[in-house]
């Protein structure tokens, strides 16, 4: 009976954003169909949907701009600030914006052989083309060859001419890495994604 309870308890914690956001959702709809109603007769039907919408995203951008963006900024000069937990954030922050941000890093998934006697090879991203400000001569690239199962990597200087580019989308080659390869289902997202 314990289990069943816990269980249904962690159904309650997976539904409730959902659920919550749906009523909210659904309520300010009614609310707007039902004002705009007595404005417009007939009534245009979905206009209250559509203006429910234009709202939201409204509110989505403004909130996004005036409070959060700010807000962020503050805490990020408080962070910076602190010894040690700095060292954590930054590095932490930059693999983030790197892997989801604005100015994602990890976009080109490439092949590496690593080892010319058994021909292993590894898949990762190109991270930099130009290493010339590290003073790494001659033709190398910067891989970066994230772990399966983790949200860790290493990141390797190779030859230009042991990296081959892949022709898959990045986040297939993501999810195939992070996974270990164990799923199977990367052809039919191949497809729906070029």
């Amino acid at each position: 009976m314990k289990k069943i309870l816990y269980y249904f308890i962690q159904g309650l914690f997976y539904i409730a954003p959902i659920g919550v956001t749906m009523y909210v959702l659904y309520q300010i709809f009614l609310f707007v169909d039902n004002l705009f109603a007595e404005f417009f007769n007939p009534h245009i039907p979905g206009l209250g949907l559509v203006i429910t919408i234009v709202t939201v995203t409204i509110l989505g951008f403004v909130g996004s701009r005036v409070f959060a963006q700010p807000l962020m900024v503050m805490l990020n000069k408080f962070i910076i600030k602190l010894p040690v937990i700095k060292d954590l954030y930054i590095p932490l922050k930059d693999f983030f914006s790197a892997l989801i941000g604005k100015e994602k890093k990890f976009n080109t998934p490439v092949l590496v052989k690593v080892n010319n006697i058994s021909n292993l090879e590894k898949i990762g991203f190109i991270t930099q083309t130009d290493l010339s400000d590290l003073g790494v001569e001659g033709k190398k690239v910067a891989v970066y060859f994230p772990h399966s199962y983790a949200f860790s990597g290493e990141l390797f200087i190779v030859p230009a001419e042991s990296v081959k580019q892949l022709n898959i989308p990045s986040s297939v080659a993501m999810k195939f890495i992070l996974t270990g390869g164990a799923v199977k289902q990367f052809t039919n997202e191949i497809k729906s994604e070029t």
